[in-house]
């Protein structure tokens, strides 16, 4: 039996950083149903401080994705308390091919940090930091 699956990171601020990774994969960030949170609020299921403005548009407080715009694929960017303290035990690969270099300089201009070079036999690859600090790969 095949599973279907959503990759979730935790961050300190989910509706910035899905607007950070849905630029830089060129994905979209999923729309926010605006009056289905107000009816939510409105009913008593949830209440004010559960929700936010952001980029002016009301959103759910704790949470924001991001879609592959063909494949449906889904991140979601989890709030949580803490900070970011230890190296991830999971990360994401992109594989930008031979636009690695290009794409290094782009996302680091958008806030991203190179944190390693790496190279097993013809493999390279280019670990890197999101603006909070999750690591990944550019293959």
């Amino acid at each position: 039996m095949a599973y279907d699956f959503q990759v979730t990171v935790d961050s300190a601020e989910p509706h910035t950083l899905a607007d950070w990774w849905a630029e830089a994969l060129g994905w979209a960030v999923e729309p926010s149903d605006e009056a289905f949170i107000r009816r939510m609020v409105a009913e008593g299921h949830a209440t004010e401080e559960d929700t936010k403005t952001h980029r002016g548009v009301l959103v759910w407080r704790v949470g924001a994705a991001i879609r592959h715009p063909d494949s449906g694929r889904r991140v979601l960017f989890q709030g949580v308390p803490e900070p970011k303290t230890v190296k991830n035990r999971m990360h994401l690969d992109v594989a930008v091919g031979e636009r690695r270099e290009t794409e290094v300089e782009r996302l680091t201009g958008m806030g991203a940090k190179v944190l390693f070079r790496g190279q097993q036999g013809p493999y390279t690859w280019v670990t890197m930091a999101d603006p909070e600090g999750n690591e990944f790969c550019l293959q």
